[in-house]
């Protein structure tokens, strides 16, 4: 169970069950959106990401997969 801060989670779900493949994608996806420096750090695991990029970069703007893509080329497709 992880619990994102109020500054990340302002509306909706805040506490996430990263066990179940939903609220996992869910958790990825607000903290690329809403998250800092710190909490990307923090909240975000490389394998996970890497696993859950090929969905995940579906459901993100295209600013922040460009971003991503372009700082981390293993996620490219």
């Amino acid at each position: 169970m992880v619990e994102l801060p109020l500054h990340i989670a302002w509306s909706g779900l805040r506490t996430l069950d990263l066990g179940l493949p939903r609220q996992r994608m869910s958790l990825y996806r607000t903290v690329l959106a809403e998250g800092m420096r710190d909490d990307l750090c923090r909240f975000l695991n490389r394998d996970i990401l890497l696993e859950l990029w090929p969905v995940l970069h579906k459901l993100i703007s295209r600013a922040i997969k460009d971003v991503w893509e372009e700082a981390f080329p293993e996620l490219r497709p």
